[in-house]
């Protein structure tokens, strides 16, 4: 095999061990922080989950670490080097846990990103222990162990709730009570008006109908969804055909095991939709129909987390949005009367 075809020339180290034992180590925390909040596993050991603190920060910096410790007691590797090893062994992880179930593909898109950077300092910050201390293995052992530790510490803190609204609005060319006839009733939805959004491409079940029935003064819209997903939105307020303002209701089978991350899974502890607001606004033939959600996201890392739930629903509002528009526009269409052809005495004069 000649030098140019070696396949050890795209690896960060000539060596695969020192990545291999750095997505070993990754695994293995994986395992013990497979924990769930929901479950009872006595005081101590409901910390072990992944959404902790412990283990979103200290876990990929401890992998990028460990990494570059394995390459270090061979020989010595530039720190740039080091940095691209500790992000290839966390999106390696990354893909492990994938692969073997232990993430969702929402979750392990998401957190891809965080993960890398977090092994790449990591990675960096071992290798220069490593010249300082000449090699010690005490830094090490202490690092692959202190996610464990402070697990515990941060069960009894409350989780930080940040709380954020996304709104977007669009024109439409038909009339409010046709747009307000899209908004309650939308049937059998298909694929292809979906196309625009990448939040079903990154493993959300498409939708495949809402359709409203009226309960004493309220409006009760039942949604279903890829995967067995159902659950209701419930009216608060509504003027038809203005307003209207939906809350979210699930029940205990709303989400069947495996059709949602249980990380990003809506309702639960670390997300939540609040409301959301429809508003129509008639502008002559046309309607402006202006849409605001409402969202909680409750993690040791809102910094990160928060942004993400932002471009998630601004993608889910985008993409009804134009399905409504499309549907209404089409029903418009339908129901307007085609004007009769013109004579030629009426077209000279």
């Amino acid at each position: 095999m000649s030098e140019a075809s070696d396949p050890r020339r795209l690896l960060p180290y000539r060596s695969v061990w020192p990545l291999a034992g750095g997505v070993l180590l990754g695994l293995l925390l994986r395992l013990a922080f497979n924990g769930s909040p929901d479950k009872i596993w006595g005081h101590r050991l409901e910390a072990l989950y992944a959404m902790t603190g412990s283990f979103i920060y200290l876990a990929p910096f401890a992998v990028g670490a460990l990494t570059a410790w394995l390459a270090e007691r061979r020989q010595r590797q530039g720190l740039g080097r080091h940095f691209v090893a500790g992000m290839a062994a966390n999106a390696l992880l990354v893909l492990v846990t994938l692969l073997v179930e232990l993430e969702g593909l929402i979750c392990a898109i998401l957190v891809l990103p965080l993960f890398a950077v977090l092994g790449g300092l990591g990675a960096v910050s071992m290798a220069l222990v490593c010249r300082v201390l000449r090699r010690s293995s005490a830094p090490m052992a202490a690092l692959a162990v202190l996610p464990l530790l402070t697990a515990g510490l941060e069960e009894p803190l409350e989780l930080p709730d940040r709380f954020g609204v996304v709104e977007h609005e669009t024109l439409i060319d038909a009339s409010p009570a046709e747009v307000w006839a899209q908004l309650l009733d939308t049937p059998a939805i298909r694929p292809e008006e979906m196309a625009d959004g990448w939040i079903y491409r990154i493993g959300v079940p498409l939708p495949y109908f809402g359709r409203t029935e009226r309960l004493g003064a309220r409006l009760v819209r039942h949604v279903e969804m890829g995967k067995g997903i159902r659950f209701d939105q419930v009216s608060t307020e509504w003027a038809e055909p203005r307003t209207v303002r939906w809350t979210y209701r699930f029940g205990p089978d709303a989400f069947p095991p495996g059709a949602l991350d249980d990380h990003v899974r809506i309702g639960g502890r670390h997300f939540d939709l609040m409301d959301t607001l429809y508003t129509l606004e008639p502008l002559g033939g046309q309607t402006r129909l202006r849409v605001a959600m409402h969202y909680r996201v409750s993690t040791r890392f809102n910094w990160y987390a928060e942004p993400l739930a932002r471009a998630l629903m601004g993608n889910f509002e985008t993409v009804a949005l134009r399905l409504y528009a499309a549907r209404a526009e089409a029903g418009a269409s339908a129901t307007r009367p085609v004007a009769p052809p013109r004579s030629p005495s009426q077209e000279a004069s």
